[in-house]
């Protein structure tokens, strides 16, 4: 693994007890939301190996709900989010799963409101870092440690080179792109990480590009 800073070896500033178990657990939580695009009202979070054992011990739970709530690694709040999410009628059910994986620290969320809903995996791999190795069942690797954009569009000639024109003209530089799609012709999902947050009225302007179907953002 690579680091870029001290930070990365001795873990980010956070409510523990586990950098992997905690921090990365609210890491993930909070990349649902955001991709999601608000607060859920429901959520059914599965836990596999590592995360299924542990969770309730090493706070799995309370991180990933106070991920859910928007809280940072570090919010005080953190120890009590699942009592919070009660009080914000955000209703969290925790499932404990047996089937293989790739990873101990992994955990599946399925999460929405009466509108609509998202399903993503994620895994914690240490040291609070985390990756997104799926969403709505298009495989995909993100970090969450950068600002992203998400990009939903018809597998079409054109689609890409109209976003990225739209990147570059607003001078937005592009540290990591993949393009995923579940066949040929149809939906495909364009995810790009990038050097600084980007601003609604680009990402409405991308909005309208060719082929665009919808769009979500991570920020940083």
């Amino acid at each position: 693994m690579k680091y870029n800073s001290v930070f990365d070896i001795i873990g980010p500033v956070m409510i523990g007890p586990s950098s992997s178990h905690t921090a990365g657990a609210a890491r993930i939580g909070k990349a649902a939301r955001n991709l999601l695009g608000k607060q859920p009202s429901w959520a059914k979070i599965y836990l596999y190996e590592s995360f299924a054992k542990t969770y309730k011990g090493h706070g799995t739970d309370f991180a990933l709900a106070g991920g859910l709530l928007g809280f940072e690694t570090d919010d005080p709040r953190m120890s009590k989010a699942l009592d919070i999410a009660k009080e914000n009628q955000l209703e969290i059910e925790f499932i404990e799963d047996s089937s293989a994986v790739d990873h101990p620290n992994t955990a599946r969320l399925i999460i929405g409101d009466k509108e609509e809903s998202i399903e993503l995996i994620g895994i914690s791999i240490g040291g609070g870092k985390v990756e997104i190795t799926e969403l709505n069942g298009f495989e995909l690797r993100l970090s969450g440690n950068h600002p992203a954009i998400l990009i939903m569009h018809n597998d079409r000639f054109g689609a890409i080179a109209s976003v990225t024109k739209i990147l570059a003209k607003h001078e937005i530089n592009i540290g990591h792109m993949e393009v995923n799609r579940k066949d040929v012709g149809k939906e495909a999902l364009m995810v790009i990480e990038v050097d600084q947050n980007v601003e609604d009225g680009v990402l409405e302007e991308l909005q309208s590009a060719d082929h665009i179907i919808q769009i979500s953002k991570l920020v940083s």
